[in-house]
């Protein structure tokens, strides 16, 4: 390249820092580099760390060091100044060197929440911008921001641990535990570091994801290119992905790309809170009673997988009785079949393929531990209708579901209240997963609005020991034991229960999933036509979560027979005023564990804040216990549902 040929090259870069300049001053954004030393005024800084020379992304590249060389370039980095400046006769001689030999000297940088600003070197990553440049070698140092609980603070401090493991810059996610996430999608152990191989196949795929997704807007959009990568690996195996083409891993994106919509929305999930009615359905009865809605079935296949068996597992037994409450309400309309023993990892993607061949319209898969399987399937089949049993999975190809459970526990907490012969009241919580906080506070709400003198103190199976010994040793005689009887465990410690003399159990109450009307309803909003509203009313965007409860008979309580009258009195009205939406658990005075007042007692909770509860409240006695605190068996169901999943370290195993 000739002086003169580099010089023309300096002039088209300079037209396209005017342009860059032109379009920030007419939409009020600040045209120039950032400064770090102006950022940094207002930021609480712990250290600086020497990270040594490495190779860094150019696109990572977005500011200086300090305010000196800011007016020579635009926010693009490319050169304002004038083609006769002493500036532009150096960015001439290192376009020529770029051409002919390369840039190789590393610049020295500092790097700030990922991001780096420049201190010796702005020219060379000027040139190398210009001419599209992957990346730089730099020398590094490393400044660390204070530890904070926002969510910015928190991913940085993510990414911090887990660079020592990888290596590269790349990869960033919007969203919290992915780098651990990533870390098992590889097939890697928590805290093992990558060979030099790894980076190479995770760059390769990393740069034609990057492409395919810019080729479709992503440079503009809030998700990076590191959460559209832990999605499809999320979907397809990271040894498939390696060897597909640049066309097929487009194909892939385009069939996940309304999960990709949904990490742009702030609010991926939409909490759907009754079963949907079809539109006029009423009047096009009256009028057109032979007439079905648009968008409705005359006959469903309903098929089931479980990861359990009904004899060997309480939860799927309630399932499969659920199951067959549809062939008895649409008998001749609806078909059911189940499929037992799905294990996540093994067999769960072949039994739910094998559903959807052999003609489920519609299939429930009744674990979280299901949702990647299920995910898998809505994919390949986005003809069949999916759903899994969890919350708060940002999936729009497929629809999660749960029950309002704290409903029924307020109600509980008012009858262990009245029947309480003392002011303490146990409590058994299994893990704390999302809604099990709502659970544990709505029942203490109940429990004090009979008994303002009453304490809960709360025990967790899924940690070491035995909650009942616990009970007993501190003469706690009235429990609200496990929802559900307990292999090996005696079949009358579940519910809320009083200990008599000689250790009799007496039963008092229980909340019941009534799995049957849940399924009823789905299936009736599929028959009908109402299935599509729900997707209309979330939007193209969200995923829809089915968070129903009393009022739509799929949450109860049952009460035993030996329940005072006068306290299935009491039960009996808390239970209508929460049918008919006149009474709410949570709209009332409550104060915090800690003392911070949640709520004056106006007006009660969103369902979204109800879900994400994860506080106690001041009639607790016990803390909601972190990851570490978990035994071993408890922990793979707190990554997939755990309030504070995404918070999860790096060294830590995630589940996919």
């Amino acid at each position: 390249m000739t002086r003169v040929d580099a010089l023309e090259e300096y002039i088209r870069a300079q037209k396209k820092a005017q342009r860059e300049y032109r379009e920030k001053m007419a939409t009020g954004q600040y045209p120039y580099l950032p400064v770090l030393d102006d950022i940094l005024q207002n930021a609480n800084i712990e250290n600086q760390l020497p990270i040594g020379t490495v190779e860094i992304p150019l696109e990572l590249v977005v500011g200086t060091k300090t305010a000196g060389r800011t007016a020579a370039f635009a926010s693009n980095f490319l050169p304002l100044l004038s083609s006769k400046t002493e500036f532009a006769t150096k960015w001439v001689s290192l376009c020529m060197a770029h051409v002919e030999e390369g840039i190789r000297d590393p610049i020295r940088c500092y790097e700030y929440l990922g991001r780096f600003y420049v201190q010796e070197g702005n020219k060379r990553v000027s040139v190398l911008k210009y001419f599209g440049a992957d990346s730089i070698p730099a020398t590094v140092t490393r400044i660390m921001p204070q530890y904070s609980d926002t969510p910015l603070i928190r991913q940085y401090y993510e990414f911090v641990e887990f660079y020592p493991l990888c290596g590269i810059y790349q990869l960033t996610f919007t969203q919290e535990g992915s780098y651990a996430r990533f870390q098992k999608a590889l097939g890697k152990a928590p805290g093992q570091k990558w060979t030099d191989e790894d980076r190479v196949e995770v760059l390769s795929l990393y740069n034609w994801v990057k492409k395919a997704y810019y080729a479709r807007g992503g440079a503009n959009m809030r998700p990076t290119v590191g959460d559209v990568m832990l999605l499809l690996m999320r979907v397809y195996k990271m040894a498939d992905l390696k060897k597909r083409t640049p066309a097929e891993l487009a194909k892939d994106l385009d069939a996940v790309w309304q999960d990709v919509l949904t990490i742009e929305d702030p609010k991926p999930v939409k909490l759907s809170t009754k079963p949907a009615e079809p539109d006029q359905a009423k009047l096009i009865d009256r009028i057109l009673p032979g007439i079905r809605p648009m968008g409705a079935s005359s006959h469903l296949k309903v098929a089931f997988v479980n990861e359990r068996t009904p004899e060997t597992s309480t939860w799927t037994s309630q399932h499969d009785f659920g199951r067959s409450q549809l062939d008895q309400v649409f008998k001749g309309q609806v078909k059911t079949v189940a499929y037992h023993g799905a294990v996540a990892g093994k067999n769960a993607d072949e039994l739910v393929e094998q559903a959807i061949k052999e003609g489920a319209d519609i299939v429930f898969t009744t674990s979280p531990k299901l949702v990647g399987a299920s995910l898998r399937a809505a994919l390949r089949h986005p003809e069949t209708r999916i759903l899994n049993c969890s919350v708060d999975m940002p999936y729009t190809s497929i629809r999660t579901y749960y029950t309002r459970v704290y409903e029924a526990k307020f109600i509980g907490g008012a009858i262990a209240g009245a029947m309480s012969r003392g002011d303490r009241i146990g409590y058994v919580a299994d893990n704390p997963t999302f809604g099990t906080p709502a659970n544990i506070n709505a029942f203490a709400l109940g429990a004090r609005m009979v008994n303002p003198r009453v304490r809960i103190d709360l025990q967790w199976t899924c940690l070491p020991g035995e909650p009942i010994d616990t009970f007993n040793a501190q003469g706690i005689t009235l429990v609200s034991g496990r929802d559900a009887p307990a292999p090996g465990r005696s079949q009358r410690e579940f519910g809320i229960f009083l200990v008599g003399p000689g250790g009799r159990l007496q039963d008092l109450a229980s909340p019941f999933w009534h799995w049957g009307q849940f399924y009823e309803n789905v299936v009736r909003s599929v028959l009908n036509g109402a299935w599509a509203k729900d997707k209309n009313e979330a939007g193209a965007n969200r995923a829809v979560n089915y968070w129903w409860g009393m009022n739509s008979g799929v949450m109860d309580v049952l009460f035993s027979r030996e329940l005072p009258h006068d306290v299935r009195h009491l039960a009996g009205i808390l239970r209508q005023g929460i049918i008919a939406g006149g009474i709410d658990p949570f709209a009332c005075h409550i104060v915090s564990q800690d003392g911070v007042l949640m709520n004056e007692g106006h007006t009660g909770f969103t369902p979204e804040q109800i879900l994400h509860m994860d506080w106690l409240c001041d009639a607790v006695d016990g803390h909601i216990p972190e990851y570490d605190e978990l035994t071993e068996a408890a922990k793979p169901m707190y990554r997939m549902q755990g309030i504070h999943r995404d918070r999860l370290p790096v060294d830590k195993e995630a589940e996919l």
